[in-house]
C-alpha cells in the first residue's frame, strides 16, 4: 500500500483528544454548510491540518466569511455557527 505524499500533517489531535484527518474534512464541492462542517474546517486551520489559504481556495470562501466562522466559534462555540444563531445576533 502506498500513501500519497501531502504537504503538512495527515492528522492533528485537538485539545479534547479528538483526532481529525484530511479524510474527515468536507468535500471541496460542499454546497450545504451546516455548523458541524464549518467547525471542522475552522479547527483544521487553527490546529494546522490545512492552511487558511488552502481552506479558502478549496471551499471558495472569502476571508471575511472565514473570519466570521472563527469569531463565532471562539465567542459562542460550535452553536455560534448555526444559521439561526447568526440571524439572531445580526438582528440584535
Amino acid at each position: 500500500m502506498y500513501l500519497k505524499k501531502v504537504d503538512g500533517p495527515r492528522a492533528v489531535s485537538l485539545p479534547d483528544g479528538q483526532v481529525i484527518t484530511l479524510a474527515d474534512l468536507p468535500p471541496a464541492d460542499t454546497q450545504r454548510w451546516v455548523a458541524s462542517r464549518k467547525a471542522l474546517v475552522v479547527r483544521a486551520v487553527l490546529y494546522g491540518l490545512i492552511t487558511q489559504g488552502a481552506a479558502l481556495k478549496t471551499y471558495a470562501l472569502s476571508e471575511e466569511e472565514f473570519f466570521e466562522w472563527i469569531h463565532a466559534v471562539r465567542t459562542y462555540g460550535d452553536a455560534g455557527l448555526k444559521v439561526t444563531q447568526l440571524r439572531a445576533r445580526k438582528q440584535s
